[in-house]
């Protein structure tokens, strides 16, 4: 036997011999059965898009075991769902429907205006020209009545400790802080609070300072320019804005765009409560 016909013949045995290669999967390949009805791998891969987050930390073999146990569950119970569906079943379906395609219609929407031209165009707007301003560190003792912060104050211009006695006498939440605030800008505290903090020079004390939680003596730590905060930092503000912007755009246009007639006018509002009309 001349060796062309040893290869050609070794050949044919690999092919004879070696099982075909199993098929890729694809969103149509059926994983399971239930009383002849077919449930595929896209089903299981739409369910696990549609789960929390908090799910999706599971390791795949558990999720995948998890998410057929459930499509397999769901499709027995839905096959003792008498046919054809009733009224109410139709409905409810077609608002669930409904309720899908138009927020997949806003998602759409929403992430074609995040761009980095839109970011970069907001951020310019927002922060390109603000004076960022000041920005101070303050602490504070609160106690109830005039009487005792001028009590307070009385102490600690003879010598005591601010922190020391604002452990021991301020009734607010920081108090077991030594009274410590730490930084904030304007606009984060109450008007004569603000006011009297900004009056002041670092390591100065206030006079009695009455608000709406009492009375307090404040002592100004420290200022610092404040910092525009970077395009980083407030992308997801920025996109969230630009999204709302875009959906609220494109609803409108397309709804003042749109046929619509409206056969409503006289009907009683309490109507929807009429629950009979999609049970019959």
């Amino acid at each position: 036997m001349s060796r062309r016909t040893i290869l050609w013949a070794a050949a044919c045995v690999l092919t004879l011999t070696t099982p075909a290669l199993a098929q890729e999967p694809e969103a149509g390949t059926v994983v399971a059965t239930v009383n002849g009805t077919d449930i595929t791998l896209g089903q299981m891969i739409a369910l696990r898009e549609a789960l929390p987050a908090q799910y999706l930390s599971m390791d795949d073999k558990t999720l995948f075991d998890g998410i057929l146990e459930q499509l397999i569950q769901q499709t027995a119970l839905a096959q003792q769902v008498p046919q054809p569906l009733s009224k109410r079943t139709e409905l409810m379906l077609a608002t669930q429907r409904l309720a899908y395609l138009s927020n997949e219609a806003l998602n759409t929407i929403a992430d074609a205006a995040v761009t980095d031209e839109a970011l970069q165009a907001l951020y310019d707007e927002r922060y390109g020209k603000v004076d960022p301003g000041t920005e101070y560190h303050a602490a504070h003792i609160l106690v109830e009545s005039e009487e005792e912060a001028k009590a307070v104050r009385a102490r600690l211009d003879g010598g005591a400790d601010f922190a020391t006695v604002a452990t021991e006498m301020s009734t607010g939440p920081s108090g077991p802080n030594g009274g410590d605030l730490g930084w904030f800008g304007l606009g984060m505290m109450v008007k004569p609070f603000e006011d009297a903090v900004v009056a002041l020079q670092a390591g100065q004390l206030s006079d009695p300072v009455q608000t709406e939680f009492g009375w307090h003596i404040i002592k100004l730590m420290e200022t610092r320019a404040a910092t525009v905060p970077t395009l980083d930092e407030t992308r997801d503000e920025l996109a969230g804005e630009l999204q709302q912007k875009a959906v609220e755009a494109a609803v409108t246009a397309l709804t003042e765009s749109a046929e619509i007639k409206r056969n409503s006018e006289g009907m009683d509002p309490v109507i929807l409560k009429n629950t009979a009309l999609i049970d019959n």
